[in-house]
């Protein structure tokens, strides 16, 4: 199911603004962990299920690795925990790394969730106008990621088959990849001549004002989503401005604030990081119910 994709692509765009953002810009460790709980439930929810697991083998040790780096690196803090090679690894500093590490993993899974939300035609739908040769760029390259991969394990299966990959070494391993990226290279400029052709034979750049056709409407429940979206949005802003959001590890780990306004904050917050998916559990509740019905 993809409920949240299926609202207007305005609406998705302002929710991952406001969502990364939060993320990226108010380093607060509940803040963190909620944007790195909600995005990792909407990317299990909408992902691929035999997908999960490669996944979880690279997000787990990225966020061990990001952790790790900063106590190795920094030793401020007042509380030492150990020595190594006479250097002390604090606890601060070992909290601050695992709150970066929450904050990179939680942003690159919101960032992974952003590529399969707001596909080519959403961004040339909002950008179309107002920047056309810069959304038809971005539109371009963002579909030619996915068709290069494909395209590329193609090849290496038709060369597999070939006989090309019998040899085990290093060599020969680093010759079949050469002579795979061979191919995806003389593949690519003979389909951006393709592509040229076919543009040039329908008339773009003739000229001529450019029209275009886009089945996205806004809708009712799409200005539902966005009004909550924004109250949502300004709700932590407010909390953040007041100073209610700060937080430091150094030179001694801080205070959660718990005024009103904090409250207020990892709330709106915590329900802005998990809307996706709760979207996405009512649709996939109302479909087995409207199954178990037939």
């Amino acid at each position: 199911m993809r409920a949240f994709a299926k609202l207007h692509p305005a609406v998705n765009l302002v929710y991952f603004l406001c969502v990364l953002s939060v993320c990226m810009f108010v380093p607060h460790p509940v803040l963190e962990a909620e944007a790195l709980v909600g995005g990792a439930l909407f990317c299990a929810a909408t992902g691929k299920r035999g997908n999960i697991k490669g996944e979880l083998l690279f997000y787990i040790p990225m966020f061990f690795i990001a952790a790790a780096v900063n106590p190795l690196f920094s030793h401020n803090g007042v509380t030492p925990l150990f020595f190594l090679n006479g250097n002390p690894v604090t606890l601060e500093a070992l909290l601050y790394g695992v709150s970066m590490a929450a904050a990179l993993v939680g942003a690159l899974l919101w960032c992974k969730a952003y590529s399969g939300v707001m596909t080519s035609d959403k961004h040339l739908y909002l950008f179309g106008r107002l920047w056309p040769k810069l959304s038809l760029v971005l539109s371009s390259a963002l579909r030619f990621i996915p068709v290069f991969l494909r395209q590329s394990r193609r090849v290496g299966r038709a060369q597999k088959a070939m006989g090309l990959y019998s040899g085990k070494s290093l060599t020969d391993r680093i010759k079949n990849k050469g002579r795979v990226l061979s191919s995806m290279v003389l593949w690519s400029l003979e389909n951006a001549v393709e592509v040229s052709a076919a543009m040039r034979a329908r008339g773009y750049g003739c000229g001529r004002k450019r029209t275009s056709f886009s089945l996205f409407r806004m809708r009712a429940g799409d200005k539902v989503w966005l009004s909550l979206c924004l109250a949502l949005y300004a709700a932590v802003l407010a909390a953040a401005l007041t100073g209610d959001l700060n937080f430091s590890f150094y030179p001694k780990i801080g205070e959660i604030s718990l005024s009103a306004a904090a409250l207020l904050g990892y709330a709106a917050f915590g329900a802005l990081s998990l809307l996706p998916f709760a979207a996405e559990i009512k649709e996939a509740v109302q479909w087995r119910y409207c199954v178990s019905k037939i």
